[in-house]
């Protein structure tokens, strides 16, 4: 089966959904961005969604983007990131 693939970014996307993840005093967490520029002029901002346990926001993602049809884009400056959600990689400049 073939693992799903997830580019890691160094900040919030204007095309595609940010997952952001975090460790903080809360343990691991995570937000959802979905940019306004990618919403198809549904939005006038960026929404943000409320910090989550980090598996809870990497479904939320999940389901956001299945539902507007947007890729997901992960900035992970803590290494919250789990192998089993699928693997994370760089793009080459």
């Amino acid at each position: 089966m073939t693992r799903n693939r997830f580019e890691q970014v160094n900040e919030v996307q204007p095309d595609a959904i940010t997952l952001v993840l975090k460790r903080d005093n809360d343990g691991a967490t995570g937000s959802v961005v979905m940019p306004a520029a990618a919403s198809g002029g549904r939005l006038s901002n960026d929404q943000v969604s409320a910090a989550l346990p980090a598996q809870d926001a990497f479904r939320g993602a999940i389901r956001l983007a299945n539902d507007v049809k947007l890729a997901i884009v992960v900035w992970d400056p803590d290494g919250v990131w789990k192998s089993e959600w699928g693997e994370l990689y760089r793009a080459l400049d």
